[in-house]
């Protein structure tokens, strides 16, 4: 983050900094020098693309527990199973001619089958079910073993099977979809799909104001369900409180002090079990390790205490760099976030490629307030995707992903805020590639974009009812992009297809300022109807009616950064 903790932040990691890259002695951020007094460099830690094996094709087998954790109130669980055929990972498949991979998979420690079965070859997302009740609960995570074929090795992972809570909340991640689902109080005791929506929200301009409660709740009241208090035990414990009360998610704030193992652990014992929060949902670890450029090991270090206190939340993290040592940074958590902050930042200088510090802002040099960005909407859905690209690069699972959207501008940087409709096409194009949780920076925002993020959330958190959206978010199958006619340019379309594949999500964005003329067209099922239009700020001309007319999911016309949220009924 930046804005008023930056200074703070900056001031108390310093001491941990600039231990990673090139020339750690200069003043760098995500590895580059950005003052005019040092030459540009390399700054190395990239992510580059593996270089294909000799051996290819290999077989590449993964396995997750389908859930983070499992409780020992559930009877069943789930492994999801890979059998991807790759060119860079796994081991050598050659001209094995078998269609199948016969698998088992056991605990490690005194090799309890919990599943024998087989998968297809190059296929991924497979569910096998087994039997919790053969487990015994514990704090600890249980070691499981999967070997397949006689040829090929072990794959090692773990499972939390925990003993269930009488109060309290607890948040899993569904390994299968990455979205978040929630228990506690308020939700009978059993887990619901959350997407949550809403700010970072300050200490001295919010939280600590005599009347906490009474503006949390006009908070909420805007439909943000959703934040991030950037406070702690003992000083805002009426604020959790009042959270708690009225049941608004929220991630727990550690980063301000996160190499001080003491301290995290008097805090996350102050949130799960002192105070036995009923709407925590995730604790927040480290800012930006990445750009501060902090030592590998200390987001690991903070996430190893997080866990072995509380076991029953995940654990997220910020990124702020496009591209600078991402696996090391991202080892030491559950959620990646991502600061992408593009707006106003070509405005904000007379010279368009250079920053305030008077450099230049490329690959090798400068900080413009967004690493590698061009100062577009566009910069948001092209992060996530080089992320995803990174995980699919290096072999390991996708980690779950939330974005910070940029609610705020000044210090140099940033011009102007976004504008509303500016917001809502980065948001839409974000969920496009799989992002299930939205925390903008930061609150108190402007009245306008605090109602207009408010409007949003209220649509893509709605979980009540048969159009419900929060559910073909976090559950549905998707995101898949849906082709958009050729002749139009610059819409982007994801959808999402429900459990039972009655209904269909489609999200479309313009991500041009111009408008687009003329028939927009989208494939979508065959046999589709449209259903309930949930969302709609893409004008267009005449009526702007959505309809389904030949297998595509027409409007006539979209209006410069148009967003709009369609639900489908699905035949058959």
């Amino acid at each position: 983050m930046w804005s008023a903790s930056w200074l703070l932040l900056g001031a108390i990691t310093s001491v941990a900094s600039q231990d990673t890259g090139n020339h750690p002695d200069w003043p760098r951020w995500c590895g580059k020098v950005y003052k005019p007094d040092y030459p540009s460099f390399d700054p190395g830690g990239q992510t580059l693309p593996p270089t294909p094996d000799p051996l290819a094709p290999l077989l590449h087998v993964q396995f997750k527990p389908r859930y983070s954790l499992y409780l020992e109130s559930e009877k069943k669980g789930e492994f999801i199973v890979n059998a991807e055929i790759s060119r860079f990972h796994g081991t050598h498949w050659g001209n094995n001619t078998s269609n199948n991979v016969e698998f088992s998979i056991k605990t490690t420690t005194d090799d309890k089958v919990l599943v024998q079965d087989s998968i297809p070859v190059n296929s991924t997302g497979k569910l096998f079910t087994f039997n919790l009740t053969d487990l015994t609960s514990s704090l600890s995570p249980i070691q499981v073993t999967l070997t397949y074929s006689t040829k090929g090795p072990s794959v090692k992972t773990t499972l939390l099977y925990l003993p269930s809570k009488s109060s309290g909340s607890v948040t899993r991640i569904d390994n299968l979809n990455g979205g978040l689902h929630h228990l506690n109080a308020a939700s009978n005791h059993t887990f619901k799909p959350i997407l949550p929506y809403g700010f970072y929200a300050s200490y001295d301009n919010f939280l600590a104001l005599p009347n906490s409660s009474s503006i949390i709740q006009s908070y909420a009241d805007l439909g943000l369900t959703g934040m991030v208090p950037l406070s702690h035990y003992p000083e805002s414990a009426s604020a959790f409180a009042y959270m708690d009360s009225i049941n608004l998610p929220y991630m727990f704030d550690l980063r301000e002090n996160y190499t001080n193992q003491t301290w995290v652990k008097e805090q996350v014992t102050a949130a799960s079990t002192t105070h036995n929060s009923e709407a925590l949902f995730a604790y927040w670890s480290v800012d930006e390790p990445d750009g501060w450029q902090a030592p590998f090991s200390a987001p690991i270090e903070t996430y190893t205490t997080i866990s072995s206190v509380d076991p029953y939340h995940p654990v997220a993290l910020v990124l702020n760099c496009q591209n600078y040592y991402f696996s090391r940074y991202t080892a030491g958590a559950d959620i990646l976030m991502a600061d992408i902050y593009p707006i106003g930042i070509r405005e904000s200088s007379a010279n368009l490629t250079n920053s305030k510090w008077g450099t230049p802002c490329n690959s090798t040099y400068g900080d413009c307030g967004c690493d590698n960005c061009a100062g577009s909407v566009m910069d948001v859905p092209k992060r996530f995707e080089d992320m995803i690209k990174y995980e699919e690069w290096l072999g390991v699972w996708p980690k779950s992903k939330m974005f910070n959207p940029q609610a705020f501008h000044g210090e140099g940087y940033w011009a102007r805020d976004p504008t509303p409709e500016e917001s809502w096409a980065m948001v839409l194009l974000a969920i496009n590639r799989g992002v299930k949780g939205v925390l903008s920076w930061v609150w108190p925002a402007s009245e306008e974009l605090g109602k207009a993020h408010g409007r949003l959330a209220r649509v893509v958190s709605s979980g009540e009812g048969e159009d419900g959206v929060v559910g073909l978010l976090v559950e549905g199958r998707g995101p898949e992009k849906l082709q958009v006619s050729t002749e139009v340019k610059g819409v982007d379309a994801a959808g999402w297809v429900d459990k039972e594949g009655k209904k269909m999500l489609v999200s479309v964005v313009n991500t041009g300022e111009e408008d687009v003329e003329g028939l927009v067209e989208l494939e979508v099922p065959s046999g589709s109807r449209v259903g309930k239009v949930v969302w709609d700020e893409s004008g267009g001309a005449g009526d702007g009616k959505w309809e389904v007319k030949e297998g595509k999911l027409t409007k006539n016309g979209l209006k410069g950064m148009g967003t709009a949220l369609v639900i489908l009924e699905l035949s058959g």
